[in-house]
């Protein structure tokens, strides 16, 4: 039977003890190489590639597939050269003038909702090539994987985070598996963003649950990945 929505995975790196960046967000890659190019592998198993709006913002961020070498692996798959990009921005502010929007090998699209007014919209429109708008001031993960599939024949959409857009997957039900990097830091910091921010649960009770599909260490890095109940 035909999947309603795309499959969803998700590729986060963190510490030892749960962060993603130190307590001001300013990200700094603390993982090997070798995680890097995992992350490019991911990508080339993806029809579409969906990050937040600040770590678009942040630098010369395109979201590209990592060059030829990844470009044929996707044409072994029978997949597009270049996946979409999606850019998750609820309030909208993400700057019409970052990197990526310079760099047009492949489709952008923004998804934001009616919390970011008619005039960012309308900013945002001008640099992306599409932009899907959910009612009211919460993201509609649902509807926007279904508009991805319908509108842009997405069958697996490949999420870098942050932490934020990653909790609202989760809370929407939508995430099938999990790819996680355990990094041999320690960060602390209480602010510091985590894997899956947001709301949160208030009963253990409502937590997700995962299966452990696989798991390796290289050198003090532990690769894993999870499946979703």
């Amino acid at each position: 039977m035909e999947r309603e929505l795309p499959y969803v995975f998700l590729n986060v790196a963190m510490t030892a003890d749960g962060k993603l960046a130190p307590s001001n967000r300013k990200f700094t890659p603390f993982t090997t190489k070798r995680d890097q190019a995992m992350m490019l592998e991911l990508r080339a198993t993806a029809d579409a590639v969906m990050s937040g709006a600040r770590t678009v913002d942040l630098g010369e961020v395109t979201l590209g597939t990592g060059g030829e070498r990844y470009r044929k692996k996707r044409r072994a798959r029978g997949l597009a050269e270049e996946h979409l990009r999606v850019i998750v921005s609820g309030s909208g502010t993400l700057d019409p003038k970052a990197h990526i929007f310079t760099k047009r090998f492949s489709p952008i699209v923004i998804l934001t909702t009616e919390r970011a007014g008619k005039k960012r919209i309308e900013a945002l429109r001008k640099v992306a090539d599409a932009v899907h708008v959910s009612k009211g001031n919460e993201l509609d993960f649902r509807k926007a994987l279904l508009w991805l599939k319908k509108e842009w024949g997405v069958q697996r959409v490949l999420c870098e985070g942050g932490g934020a857009i990653n909790g609202g997957l989760f809370e929407a039900d939508v995430v099938d598996e999990l790819y996680l990097t355990i990094a041999p830091v320690i960060m602390g910091g209480r602010n510091a963003p985590t894997p899956a921010d947001g709301r949160g649960i208030l009963k253990l009770a409502d937590a997700r649950t995962m299966k452990l599909k696989r798991m390796e260490r290289v050198g003090d890095e532990l690769y894993t990945v999870w499946r979703i109940d």
